[in-house]
């Protein structure tokens, strides 16, 4: 038992520790209201003043790195860049890539993208080497001796050599092939001298050789075992094509269930191992629409980089603001050919009065754009060209007179007649706006000459088809001249021929004063002699009047926005448009300008 007096300890003991709790409790508090709350109420304002310079701090920084990033670019500029994919859009139709075979626009674009030549026209309309490091010519001109560069491969990685060349033009020489070059190889000799070295030997002396030579080169590895009467139709051309050139196929797409929607989509590659360079672009595509309706409103759409081929340029849009054109003049003429076999056409008084009866200044004021215009079969750059002889001056009297003449009387209708017969022509022609256009305006002034024209206009597969069979009266019809005034395929008797493989005499002219005068023009390489050796044919062309020269034609090539590296001046042929493609750039970024 604890007794009452240690009770009474224990309980004082207790209150004195419990009164010191108490004060320590008040202290403890006095001094947290006197160090802590007290100076809460500043320390919103201390916040204040580190928040500020903290910020003061951020945005000096930020300052400075904004002045130094604008100053850098102060020292930098935008700049072509390489990569991305080049869209074109074109009017036709893909059936061919193979250069042996390729003639239309789209297939020859096609090939020129695909395959390599031994010589292409360089930007500035010069013939130069492609395949070629060299091209030599012997004191006769008749044989021509190429070396080959070296290191070329094709595009699965097997070398290419001499004897690619020589099974090229070989393979065009064989009439089962039917190739369209077929008659520019008649009696020429290939050999291969060494894996570089291919001599040409010519049966006379020929100038304007060289300009042979700007066809595609095929791989004899892939097409030698193949019998030349089947080489047109097999799927190398259509499905997987291997060439030299700078873009490698991929694949070929095709949309639209009939001809009207139907749309050919050509996807090709940079080719990594091209022997001039890789291009810049990583892709090309080569888009073909039906008609130029359809070509038109995908370039508005913003779907193509570029559109070839238009007869004009769309109307400025928000959309096509920085759209940029080129007019780009053709060494081709565009002109109304008369075929002689027809009962009509044969009579050379006629030919004449149709001459006479058009107005090429009219005609050419119409087309909306500057063209030079054609009065012979040879262009003013022509050797050879000679300004008084060209084709009779437009006078529509003289015209009337001739076929009165002739006996060909007005009809109560306004058109002529003899003999119970009308005079009345048909003119075939592409469907595109502009030869429309020409053929509409040639229907009337021959029309105040009594002359009835019915103008078909075809599609262009149609009218390759028209043009192969010469199913036509008349044709108004663009052809590709070149820099060199060897005419020899439209002109000379032997391209008339139903079995020649291209008959490219459209007006089925036969001449023997022409035969001799164009195959002794093409066998003088001396310029004097040469433009002399075409006198007579100039001469007879002009009083035959087996065509009427109309203008020289440009070629229409509009892209988006500015393409690096796309530097038109004149083009042989619309596919020279390709000559420096692997410099094209469509990318830009920043760079340093020291």
């Amino acid at each position: 038992m604890v007794d009452r007096a240690t009770k009474l300890r224990w309980r004082r003991r207790f209150k004195r520790s419990q009164k010191q709790v108490e004060t320590m409790g008040q202290q403890a508090e006095d001094r947290l209201e006197q160090h802590f709350f007290k100076r809460l109420g500043r320390l919103g304002g201390v916040w204040r003043f580190v928040i500020t310079w903290v910020l003061l701090f951020i945005l000096l920084v930020g300052g400075v790195v904004a002045q130094s990033r604008g100053l850098s670019r102060f020292y930098q500029t935008l700049q072509p860049a390489p990569g991305g994919t080049y869209t074109e859009g074109i009017v036709g139709s893909f059936t061919n890539a193979n250069p042996l075979y390729a003639t239309s626009a789209v297939d020859a674009s096609v090939a020129r993208l695909v395959f390599s030549s031994l010589l292409q026209y360089d930007s500035q309309d010069q013939l130069v080497g492609d395949l070629a490091e060299t091209l030599d010519v012997d004191d006769k001109g008749s044989v021509y001796t190429v070396t080959l560069k070296e290191g070329v491969m094709w595009q699965d990685g097997q070398p290419l050599t001499a004897d690619d060349v020589v099974f090229t033009y070989q393979t065009i020489q064989k009439p089962d092939a039917k190739s369209p070059l077929q008659p520019n190889w008649q009696n020429v000799t290939i050999e291969a001298v060494n894996d570089r070295t291919v001599v040409f030997t010519l049966p006379h002396a020929l100038a304007s050789f060289p300009h042979s030579l700007t066809n595609g080169i095929v791989p004899k590895h892939l097409l030698d075992n193949i019998p030349a009467s089947q080489l047109r139709s097999v799927s190398f051309n259509t499905s997987s094509p291997v060439g030299s050139g700078p873009f490698a196929w991929e694949t070929v797409q095709v949309s639209g269930d009939n001809p009207e929607t139907r749309e050919e989509q050509i996807g090709l590659v940079a080719f990594d191992n091209y022997f001039a360079g890789k291009p810049k672009l990583n892709r090309f595509i080569l888009r073909a629409f039906h008609n130029e309706e359809q070509l038109t409103r995908s370039f508005e759409r913003g779907e193509l980089t570029a559109a070839g081929g238009l007869d004009a340029a769309p109307e400025p849009t928000p959309s096509t603001a920085s759209m940029q054109v080129y007019s780009v003049p053709l060494n081709a003429e565009a002109m109304i050919f008369l075929k002689l076999s027809n009962p009509i056409l044969s009579e050379k008084p006629v030919r004449q009065a149709l001459v006479k009866a058009t107005n090429t200044a009219e005609i050419i004021q119409g087309l909306g754009y500057p063209v030079v215009a054609a009065k012979s079969p040879l262009l003013a750059s022509h050797i050879g060209y000679d300004p008084s002889k060209v084709q009779f001056g437009y006078d529509l009297e003289a015209a009337k007179a001739q076929l009165e003449s002739a006996g060909w009387v007005v009809g109560p209708d306004g058109v002529r007649e003899k003999n119970g017969q009308k005079l009345a022509i048909s003119l075939y022609t592409q469907s595109s706006d502009q030869y429309a256009y020409v053929a509409q305006v040639l229907q009337q002034q021959w029309r105040a000459a009594g002359v009835a024209l019915e103008v078909v206009l075809q599609p262009d597969i149609d009218l390759q088809s028209t043009l192969a069979f010469h199913n036509y009266d008349a044709l108004l019809y663009g052809i590709t001249l070149g820099n060199d005034p060897d005419v020899y395929v439209y002109w000379h008797s032997s391209q008339a021929d139903i079995r020649s493989s291209n008959r490219l005499n459209f007006s089925e002219f036969n001449s023997r004063v022409v035969d001799n005068s164009l195959e002794a023009g093409r066998s003088r390489l001396d310029a004097t002699l040469r433009a002399a050796k075409y006198v007579p044919f100039l001469d007879t062309w002009r009083e035959e009047a087996p065509a009427i020269a109309l203008y020289q034609p440009r070629y229409l090539y509009i892209t988006r926005d500015i393409v690096y590296g796309f530097e038109p001046t004149r083009f042989n042929n619309p596919v020279d448009r390709f000559a420096n493609v692997t410099n094209w750039m469509i990318r830009e970024e920043y760079a340093n300008i020291y």
